[in-house]
């Protein structure tokens, strides 16, 4: 009788292969669900930074504004946008020494070596590593004032204003678009 006792309990000292294929499939749906939801806190938190420094963007242009009677009329590429708002462009485009509107260290820069971060061809991007577009209206629509700043988001597509500076909402490459006056 002990004989049988020992060799019952040997029988059951390991895991039968089915509780192992159990326990690796329980650990898979558990890292599959806590990589979704550090992803999708990821991207929460890249929209929000996005939206923050649009803000902070949207303040300096209208800083800007107050400063020099209209908004930059040659911020036409991200690297005119970024050496405006640092003092280096007046509305017209000529060079200047003037008032830094915007803290460089605040924001991402296409070429973050601190000895460049006055270098003319150095620009701002956002969070998912794109530039942030400026439209002035005026450029396109002389009858009209006033500018959009935004992100082309996540997936860095965009289709730009037509000629009358209006956007086409329902395009999809505007679709997960962030404005900043929005």
């Amino acid at each position: 009788m002990p004989l049988q006792r020992g060799s019952e309990r040997g029988a059951r000292r390991g895991f039968t292969l089915i509780e192992l294929f159990t326990v690796i499939a329980i650990i898979t749906v558990l890292a599959g669900v806590a990589f979704g939801a550090i992803r999708g806190a990821k991207r929460q938190a890249a929209i929000a930074r996005a939206r923050a420094e649009l803000a902070v963007l949207g303040q300096a242009l209208e800083e800007y504004k107050r400063q020099y009677g209209d908004y930059p009329w040659t911020a036409a590429t991200p690297a005119q946008l970024y050496q405006t708002l640092n003092g280096k462009l007046d509305p017209a485009g000529a060079a200047l020494n003037g008032r830094r509107f915007i803290t460089s260290s605040q924001f991402t820069l296409n070429d973050p070596d601190p000895a460049r971060v006055d270098d003319p061809a150095n620009f701002l991007v956002d969070p998912w590593g794109n530039f942030y577009r400026y439209v002035y209206f005026h450029q396109v629509s002389p009858e009209r004032r006033g500018y959009v700043l935004y992100s082309a988001g996540p997936d860095g597509a965009d289709t730009p204003p037509n000629t009358n500076g209006a956007f086409n909402a329902t395009d999809p490459g505007n679709a997960d678009n962030l404005y900043a006056n929005q």
